[in-house]
């Protein structure tokens, strides 16, 4: 009996169980089938689509449209930075913190007379496709029937069928790559595309915007290939091992050795990079203003400029120079050029650095230019209000000054001023003297630095990159490997508007070399009201050249050792006063360093591999004296 016990209750305890399965009921999810939230009480609708292209890609584009709009405009910007992460605040229900100061057309938008719209290029986050850096247009760097001119058409074609608020009209804007884009546009443009506004755009990566200046290589490009391309999403962040940006390019050796270190090396954009060290058909190919010399000027536009841009200072006013011969009446291109660091316009434009204006004045770009622009030519009934044809801030003055066309049509006369003996800058030629030269040694162990040490500007809050143009230059002309001209003290004003022009005449010990010329405001020793900038040596343009394009930017060739050679070459565009108690330096040097890559100073066919041998030093001869003196020629303007 003690063991059929057992296994009668077994069986019961069975039984049991199996009842109160039988019972057990299931809870119903808590969660809708089909939810959608409320938004009743935002003043904004939300929209997203993926829009076809011609090939069958869809992009993803994000439609902002605020409830007070109306009959309204459009207003697109094609990124590669994310359409999502431009955003600010999604959780807001009210769109002037959902767009926030991230977005250079934010009063417009939610003042409710604009739609937004914000598209991922092809390849990138959201968007479908392959991701190509900067896609050229169909064509020899393109063999596929799609690029962003015909991405914007098909887009632009879309929304104005499918978003019921607009009235019809387009209007494309951006900032940097975004610029990039919105020039893209000009080519072959949809009918309803109205107005344009480039604002700092990429146009020449090798003459003077992001990759490259006169041929010296911008090294932080192969960072920023690298954060764009080594996945669609963006993620992937490059790291450091030295805290200081120059030790870490410095210990690497050459740029390949880097990109190689990194990873970088894989990537499609830096092989096209290091196979292409040169201004050859295939950066002549892509080059914007080149680009849009040879078509009709149809579309309105407005072409923005930073005088202190770190990284596309040379885009916007080579545009300006290729469409405004097409301009006969003034009704089509437009200018604007004001005090800031790159993408400034669209936050405060009271200051930049240690140099303060006296107004914010991307405020009155945003406010008065850009607006007045855009309403203008997108508005069914725009507000009375005059279109300038080129507002050009004046550094020095601090003011806007209007003008029917850059540089001015003021009576001008360019100046030379000449490097002279003892440091001296002067107007009149030096004579003849002994040794009639200038001399420091370039040495590529250590280069010139572009910021004061360390150099970091990658940290939390970090501002100096966007800054460095306007950094006081004087740890650099205590350097006995820069040389310092300088005027006497000013005893009125001297104003100038355009390029200035570097002709320097030298001789190297090596069989390359790059020259960097930098044009100072010096200020006077004492400054009552800001005390710091007492003696401050603020650069108002400076740029570097490749010596072995001397002769030809596709043509590298070696320098002869010891023999006089000139480099001629082209500043940035500047417009500034020297003001009465003021002084005019220029300096010379041989290096950049982290910011450009570093010449080996002897002659190799790639300096993206060359060897730890080839970095040498080498003895520079600037000539200052009789008719090979060196000398730098401002554009001058003859009107007070």
């Amino acid at each position: 009996m003690r063991l059929i016990v057992p296994a009668l209750s077994a069986a019961v305890l069975l039984a049991t169980a199996s009842a109160a399965v039988a019972e057990t009921k299931t809870l119903p999810t808590e969660t809708p089938a089909d939810f959608k939230p409320s938004t009743a009480n935002f003043d904004y609708i939300r929209r997203t689509a993926m829009i076809p292209m011609r090939d069958g890609v869809k992009l993803y584009t994000l439609i902002l449209i605020p409830k007070a709009a109306s009959h309204a405009p459009m207003l697109l910007t094609r990124t590669p930075y994310g359409a999502e992460d431009r955003i600010e605040d999604r959780n807001s229900a009210h769109l002037a913190a959902v767009i926030g100061e991230s977005d250079v057309a934010d009063e417009l938008v939610t003042s409710g007379a604009y739609i937004r719209v914000l598209q991922d290029v092809r390849g990138k986050h959201r968007s479908e496709g392959d991701y190509v850096m900067t896609r050229p247009l169909v064509g020899p760097q393109n063999p596929t029937k799609v690029d962003h001119a015909t991405d914007t058409y098909d887009t632009i074609d879309w929304l104005v069928k499918n978003v019921p608020e607009s009235n019809g009209r387009v209007g494309i804007l951006g900032i940097s790559y975004d610029g990039f884009t919105s020039l893209m546009g000009l080519v072959n443009p949809h009918p309803a595309l109205r107005a344009s506004v480039p604002i700092n755009p990429m146009v020449d990566g090798w003459m003077g915007d992001d990759w490259f200046h006169n041929g010296a290589f911008r090294q932080d490009s192969i960072v920023y290939a690298y954060e764009q391309e080594a996945n669609r999403e963006a993620s992937l962040t490059w790291y450091s091992d030295h805290y200081d940006d120059y030790e870490t390019w410095l210990q690497a050796g050459n740029v390949a050795n880097m990109a190689k270190m990194h990873g970088a090396d894989k990537l499609g954009f830096v092989q096209k990079l290091f196979a292409h060290p040169a201004y050859d058909q295939f950066w002549q190919d892509q080059a914007m203003d080149r680009i849009l010399a040879q078509l009709p000027l149809k579309v309105p536009v407005l072409l923005v400029d930073s005088l202190f841009d770190q990284e596309d200072i040379y885009g916007a006013l080579h545009v300006y120079k290729a469409l405004k011969p097409k301009d006969a009446d003034n009704s089509k291109v437009f200018l604007a050029v004001g005090p800031w660091f790159h993408h400034q316009q669209r936050l405060d434009g009271s200051r930049i650095g240690q140099i303060a204006w006296n107004t914010d004045t991307a405020y009155f770009f945003r406010h008065v230019i850009l607006k007045t622009f855009l309403d203008h030519f997108l508005l069914d009934s725009p507000p009375p209000g005059r279109l300038v044809p080129a507002a050009v801030y004046e550094t020095g003055t601090d003011q806007w000054r209007p003008m029917a066309i850059w540089p001015t049509q003021l009576p001008s006369a360019p100046q030379k001023y000449f490097l002279a003996p003892n440091g001296a800058l002067d107007t009149t030629a030096p004579a003849a003297a002994q040794p009639g030269y200038e001399e420091y040694i370039a040495d590529p162990a250590k280069p010139v630095p572009y910021l004061p040490r360390p150099i970091h500007i990658e940290g939390k809050g970090e501002t100096s990159w966007q800054t460095w143009l306007v950094s006081d230059q004087r740890p650099a002309s205590s350097r006995t490997d820069v040389l310092t001209f300088e005027s006497p003290v000013l005893d009125h004003k001297i104003r100038i508007a355009g390029e200035p022009v570097a002709n320097i005449v030298a001789s190297t010990s090596g069989t390359d070399g790059d020259f960097v010329v930098k044009l100072i405001d010096v200020y006077p020793d004492e400054n009552g009201r800001d005390p710091k900038l007492g003696g401050y040596q603020l650069m108002i343009s400076g740029d570097i050249f490749r010596g072995r394009y001397r002769n030809g930017f596709d043509k590298p060739q070696r320098i002869p050792a010891g023999e006089k050679q000139t480099f001629h070459f082209n500043l940035p565009n500047a417009s500034h006063a020297f003001l009465p108690g003021h002084r005019i330096m220029v300096q010379v040097q041989s290096s950049w360093f982290p910011l450009y890559d570093r010449n080996p100073q002897t002659y190799v066919d790639n300096i993206f591999f060359a060897p730890p041998d080839a970095y040498r030093k080498a003895t520079i001869h600037v000539f200052d004296a009789g008719a090979d003196a060196s000398y730098v020629e401002l554009p001058v303007v003859n009107a007070p």
